[in-house]
C-alpha cells in the first residue's frame, strides 16, 4: 500500500486509472469483522458517481464508494508467475480454441461467433479477442441475433485474471444484464513431470474415440455434431484404461491434443467406484508421453471452480491457475439443458 513521506495512506488512482490493475484499501462497514480495514486486488473496470468497481481474478464485481476509500495505487498487470511455462492469455486462447473447435462460426471484427449445436459452451460462445468493430451494443445485438437465426442461447467467454484478459468487457456485460453462469479456470504445467507419474502402460492410445470411449464420456446420445467437436484439433488423441466389469465400458479415458508446443488435456473421466486407483494419471501420462513424442513441452487443461478433486489432482501434477473464464448468457435467453459442460 501506498505511503507518502510523513508515513500516511494515500490514494494515487483516479477515474483515468480504469482498465488498469489496482488494489484499494478502504473501510469496513460498521457491524463486519473487528479489522478496520479491506484490501481489493484487481482491474478498476468503472468509476462514476462516486463508486469504484474492481473486477478480482475470480470475476466477482467489488462496489467501493469512493467515501470508503483510504489508499490506492496502480499495481502490475499480472503477478508473478512462480511455476509452469510462460505463456500470455491469447496464446492460451488461441490454442485453446483450436482445440476444441466449433461447427460453424463467423467473425465479428475481432470476435468469433462459434456454434455446435448445443455441445458445450466452449463450442457455442463468442471468443472476444479483441475490438469487434462496432460499438459494443451493436456487437451485442449482432450476436444475439447469429444464435437466435440457430435456435441456441447467446453466450459470450470472457477471462479475468491475467494481462490481457476482459475484466472491462465482463464489467459491462453484467451492467447490460448477462447472466455469469459458469466460472472455469484455465491451467498450465511443465508437460515431462505429467508423463512420468501413473502407470502409462495401463492405457491405450488411439485416433479416434471409440463406442466404448464415449460410453464412459457419459455423454448420452452424442451427436455427429459432437463427435467432430470431440475430434477437431491439430493432433487428437484419445486414451483408454480398459475395465473389468464385463460391459465393455472403460475403467478410464482422456483426450488430448498436441498444438505445437502445448499439450491441451480434455475430457479426463474414470469410473466412480474405481476412483483414487491412480488411473487418471495414468490416462494423462499416457497422453503426455505421446505428446512429447510429437515435440510438445507444455500443458494446459481447464477445470470448474467447484470440481474440488480434480482441482487437487492437476495442483499434485504440477499445474497452477493461468487466468478465469466466464460463460455470460443474453438477458431474456433461457439456460439449455443441452449445455452440461462449459
Amino acid at each position: 500500500m501506498e505511503f507518502s513521506a510523513a508515513g500516511r495512506l494515500e490514494v494515487r488512482i483516479t477515474a483515468a486509472d480504469v482498465g488498469k490493475r489496482v488494489t484499494v484499501r478502504r473501510l469496513r462497514e460498521p457491524g463486519g469483522t473487528p479489522e478496520k480495514f479491506t484490501d481489493t486486488v484487481g482491474v478498476l473496470t468503472s468509476w462514476t458517481d462516486g463508486v469504484l468497481l474492481v473486477t478480482r481474478r475470480s470475476g466477482e464485481k467489488v462496489r467501493i464508494p469512493q467515501s470508503t476509500v483510504v489508499a490506492g495505487k496502480v499495481v502490475p498487470s499480472a503477478p508473478a508467475r512462480r511455476r509452469g511455462p510462460a505463456a500470455s492469455y491469447e496464446e492460451l486462447a488461441l490454442v485453446s480454441a483450436r482445440a476444441w473447435r466449433p461447427v460453424e462460426s463467423e467473425r465479428l471484427g475481432g470476435w468469433e461467433l462459434r456454434a455446435a449445436g448445443g455441445f458445450t459452451r466452449r463450442a457455442g460462445s463468442v471468443l472476444p479477442l479483441g475490438d469487434p468493430g462496432v460499438p459494443l451494443d451493436e456487437a451485442l445485438s449482432r450476436v444475439r441475433r447469429w444464435y437466435g437465426e440457430r435456435g441456441l442461447p447467446a453466450y459470450v467467454q470472457a477471462a479475468t485474471g491475467a494481462a490481457g484478459t476482459q475484466e472491462a468487457l465482463c464489467a459491462e456485460l453484467q451492467r447490460r444484464g448477462w447472466v455469469r453462469e459458469v466460472t472455469a479456470e484455465l491451467w498450465t504445467g511443465a508437460l515431462a513431470p505429467v508423463a512420468d507419474v501413473g502407470e502409462p502402460s495401463l492405457a491405450g492410445l488411439a485416433r479416434e474415440a471409440d463406442e466404448a470411449w464415449l460410453a464412459r464420456y457419459r455423454r448420452e446420445g452424442l451427436s455427429e455434431v459432437a463427435l467432430k467437436v470431440l475430434g477437431s484439433g491439430p493432433s487428437v488423441w484419445f486414451a483408454t484404461v480398459p475395465g473389468d466389469g464385463g460391459d465393455g465400458v472403460p475403467a478410464a479415458v482422456g483426450r488430448c491434443v498436441v498444438d505445437g508446443r502445448w499439450a491441451g488435456f480434455a475430457a479426463v473421466e474414470v469410473d466412480p467406484a474405481l476412483r483414487r486407483r491412480g488411473l487418471a494419471t495414468a490416462v494423462m501420462a499416457a497422453l503426455a508421453r505421446r505428446a512429447l513424442d510429437e515435440g510438445a513441452s507444455a500443458a494446459w487443461l481447464q477445470v470448474e471452480e467447484d470440481n474440488v478433486a480434480a482441482r487437487g489432482l492437476y495442483a499434485r501434477l504440477g499445474f497452477a491457475a493461468h487466468h478465469a473464464y466466464h460463460h455470460y448468457r443474453a438477458p431474456g435467453s433461457g439456460a439449455d439443458s443441452r449445455y452440461e459442460a462449459p
